[in-house]
């Protein structure tokens, strides 16, 4: 893309975004029944608006992710994304000027994530500390009646319901994370299931989750064309800001849901739509904990290494841009799961979860396999190429 296309274009969204944010056209959107298009394009419209902006004040401040580690990327980028991503969001749900309870504890609650993970872009904080704000921010949505509600009443049940609630949120929130490794993987995965939520949401009648929903999906989208570009690397990432505030949001909205309410074969549905950040999180801690790279709370906490879902991919030949995109197909596969459950019965919602369960079992088993196949290939080769030389005899 030219610089003359890429200026036209950042034109013409300003245009839509100058007419989006007219009382007139907010007013035609809602009165036709397509607030959900509005929230769409508006949320689009503004981060991807901010992001260059984002991208200079980070660099401007040094804001940057260094090459190191376990990361791939080979030059420093600028980290600001989620302030983008986040900023347009807020803006959307405020000026949508609709609101319920519990869509205010998300607000809230996600307000802090980001916080969080901005402080923790800007000088880097203990896995504990980090933790500790986590269950705080899952305390406010409990404070607003964000919480799984499929377990029966009583003393033990709400323990239940409280305790559930803050390891499907704190689970979500840091395997969003965790898959924040590779250009446009987070980003692009988040809008597929912002995408499902939406159109659930929709489906089902539940206006609030929508709203959510889907300016999230419009801020992903408004950030993906910087963060995932066809011929170059990312010019900017999300960031800890980024990905957690996504992680915390889906989980939040997921949440939120009215899934158990007439049936309890749609909790199903969740768990499907955030099927791959839930394989990434599970696979990798029972890999380190079997191989005895994990032994305590603590080094699961602040343990990182290649060993996700996105870099084994790259370990077994993929190359990184084709890992995202089966990564997206195998998350935009789950998505239409979770839809034909609606309407199902329970016996169908344990088979496609059976199916689920064991297609991502296959893959897990595969990965480990193929790179302990090219391990053991390449120790060959290197005999063949340099054989070891006789040792000198005894004495």
């Amino acid at each position: 893309m030219t610089v003359s296309e890429s200026k036209l274009i950042k034109i013409s969204v300003l245009v839509m975004a100058l007419f989006l944010f007219l009382p007139q056209t907010r007013h035609f959107f809602f009165a036709q029944g397509m607030r959900w298009a509005y929230l769409l394009l508006f949320s689009f419209a503004l981060t991807y608006l901010a992001t260059p902006v984002a991208r200079r004040l980070a660099r401007l401040f040094g804001i940057l992710d260094r090459p190191q580690g376990r990361k791939i990327h080979a030059t420093s980028t600028p980290l600001f994304g989620g302030v983008a991503v986040y900023g347009a969001f807020a803006l959307v749900i405020l000026f949508n000027f609709s609101f319920s309870y519990e869509l205010k504890g998300v607000a809230l609650g996600s307000t802090l994530i980001f916080l969080l993970g901005l402080i923790d872009d800007i000088h880097p904080l203990p896995a504990k500390l980090k933790l500790l704000v986590q269950l705080v921010a899952v305390g406010i949505l409990i404070r607003y009646n964000v919480v799984l509600t499929f377990l029966p009443d009583g003393l033990l049940g709400l323990i239940g319901r409280w305790m559930m609630t803050a390891l499907w949120v704190i689970g979500i929130t840091n395997a969003m994370n965790f898959l924040d490794g590779m250009d446009g993987l987070a980003t692009g995965l988040a809008a597929i299931n912002g995408l499902f939520f939406t159109v659930v949401a929709l489906q089902t009648g539940q206006p609030f989750m929508m709203f959510l929903s889907v300016a999230l999906l419009g801020s992903c989208l408004g950030f993906l064309p910087y963060n995932f570009r066809a011929r170059e690397s990312a010019s900017i990432f999300l960031g800890d800001a980024g990905s957690t505030f996504l992680g915390f949001s889906l989980a939040s909205i997921a949440v939120m849901g009215d899934w158990a309410q007439d049936r309890l074969v749609n909790i199903a549905i969740p768990v499907l739509i955030l099927g791959v950040p839930i394989f990434d999180m599970t696979f990798t801690t029972i890999v380190r904990v079997v191989s005895g790279q994990v032994k305590s709370l603590n080094q699961w906490l602040s343990f990182t290494g290649r060993d996700h879902f996105h870099h084994r991919l790259v370990d077994i030949g993929l190359g990184s841009r084709i890992s995202v995109l089966i990564i997206y197909l195998a998350a935009v596969c789950l998505g239409f799961s979770a839809l034909v459950l609606k309407g199902s019965t329970g016996a169908d919602a344990v088979l496609i979860l059976l199916q689920a369960g064991i297609i991502f079992f296959l893959i897990g088993y595969f990965m480990i396999f193929v790179k302990k196949q090219y391990i053991k290939i390449g120790r060959e080769f290197e005999e063949v190429v340099q054989p070891n030389e006789p040792r000198p005899p005894a004495g």
